[in-house]
């Protein structure tokens, strides 16, 4: 059973790994977020399996932590990346599709936060 745990414990810290390599990566905020967030919840989550099963009795608590990581972290990730969305950060040259610009009126925005 021990080997299970261990294996989802280097499971998580690849993943983490992973996560860094492609923040490191990636051309701009939108791709880095996305490869970050992607990959801490994955790594927490398998972190966590592993914790589980190397110490049952802390099932519960884990339970409530994987609930606020699956929760919370999409949520974070997503206000940031609108944000800087509206603040005009730039795209990857690569990147030739903007579905948001007729949504979002970037200039009423800035207003908005002044």
């Amino acid at each position: 059973m021990m080997y299970i745990a261990y294996f989802f414990l280097i499971l998580g810290a690849f993943f983490y790994a992973i996560g860094g390599l492609g923040v490191y990566r990636m051309p701009d905020v939108y791709n880095r977020s996305q490869a970050g967030t992607k990959a801490t919840t994955l790594g927490t989550l398998a972190l966590l399996i592993g914790i589980a099963i190397i110490n049952p009795s802390w099932i519960p608590k884990l339970l409530i932590i994987v609930v606020f990581i699956a929760i919370t972290n999409p949520i974070g990730s997503s206000v940031l990346v609108r944000s800087a969305y509206l603040k005009g950060a730039k795209q990857y040259e690569g990147t030739n599709i903007d579905e948001l610009k007729e949504y979002y009126n970037k200039e009423d925005a800035n207003h908005e936060t002044n």
